[in-house]
């Protein structure tokens, strides 16, 4: 049976108002939460971008929920080292309940400290020894590591959970999805397709969780949600590997001008007819995933939390 968590914008809201969104998804039945880990917003009408770390630090003290990031980049703003600190350290405050999802990145948040970005086949080659780096790190012992992109020296993490951090991988492409199987405990995407599944699954996935995200924009106004999911998530609608490669929020902002809202209203779930978020939910039950992370967009997530709680929900897990 498929689960359903909430997926925490930090693009979007506050610290301390992703902690309120995390308190309101456990009581509303979600049973999990991810949380994106951004340098930048996408645009400056999302307006936000916290520090993850530090709220999941909160959120270990607000909510009794597993926690996962959806997705960290361990590879150029924030060596796997550090990485590794800052998830061993929250899967202590979380006992347990963290997962580190991991991916190779966007520039708009990778390269702010003025290093090069790597075309496609370099950042998974990248990922790759990250990832071999940090489960090096979760074992607690001392270890020393000199490899293509990283370095580690006489370095061991002293605040260690009972078990090693699982950590799944992002995968938007075939390639992506083949390295995800071969060297993740999991895999995250985003579209309801079977394709990538099975590609993790024949790399080495087997049957380890299969976890996807999604959008909507709930609103008894549709036309008003159609409105606010344009505003603010355009950028959701950008092809290809654009959303990888654009630089700043303004870039996307100017690319964003590309996306209509008759693109959205197609493409994005809006609205308060049950039915219409049921069946896109159930795309994903279809497509073979394990756990569905429910992303609502824009400020009224009180509604949101009520719908799903009462009209929602119940037809997916009754």
């Amino acid at each position: 049976m498929t689960d359903y968590g909430y997926f925490l914008s930090s693009e979007e809201h506050s610290p301390a108002a992703l902690v309120d969104q995390a308190r309101m998804a456990e009581q509303a039945g979600f049973t999990s939460l991810w949380i994106s880990d951004h340098f930048h917003p996408w645009n400056d009408e999302q307006g936000q971008s916290p520090f993850v770390w530090s709220v999941i630090g909160a959120l270990s003290q607000a909510v009794s929920l597993p926690v996962e990031t959806a997705v960290t980049c361990p590879m150029m703003r924030t060596h796997p080292a550090v990485v590794a600190h800052a998830a061993a350290t929250a899967a202590v405050q979380l006992e347990g309940r963290f997962r580190l999802g991991v991916g190779t990145g966007e520039a708009l948040n990778e390269h702010v400290l003025g290093g090069p970005w790597p075309e496609a086949s370099v950042r998974l080659e990248m990922l790759e020894e990250a990832v071999q780096v940090m489960r090096m790190l979760f074992t607690g012992e001392q270890s020393s590591y000199r490899g293509t992109h990283y370095t580690l020296e006489n370095a061991r993490l002293y605040t260690c959970p009972d078990e090693p951090v699982p950590i799944d991988v992002s995968a938007f492409g075939p390639q992506a999805a083949a390295v995800a199987g071969r060297i993740g405990d999991g895999l995250i995407t985003m579209a309801p397709e079977s394709e990538s599944i099975e590609r993790f699954r024949r790399s080495g996935g087997g049957t380890k969780p299969v976890m996807a995200g999604v959008k909507v924009c709930w609103g008894t106004d549709r036309e008003e949600a159609v409105r606010t999911a344009h505003r603010l998530w355009a950028n959701e609608q950008l092809p290809g590997e654009l959303p990888q490669i654009l630089p700043t929020p303004r870039h996307f902002e100017q690319a964003n001008e590309l996306v209509t809202r008759d693109r959205i209203a197609e493409n994005v779930v809006c609205g308060d007819d049950a039915d219409a978020h049921v069946a896109l939910l159930n795309t994903y039950v279809e497509a073979g995933f394990d756990t569905v992370h429910i992303n609502q967009i824009g400020p009224d997530q009180r509604g949101f939390f009520d719908f799903y709680r009462t009209e929602v929900l119940p037809q997916l897990t009754g």
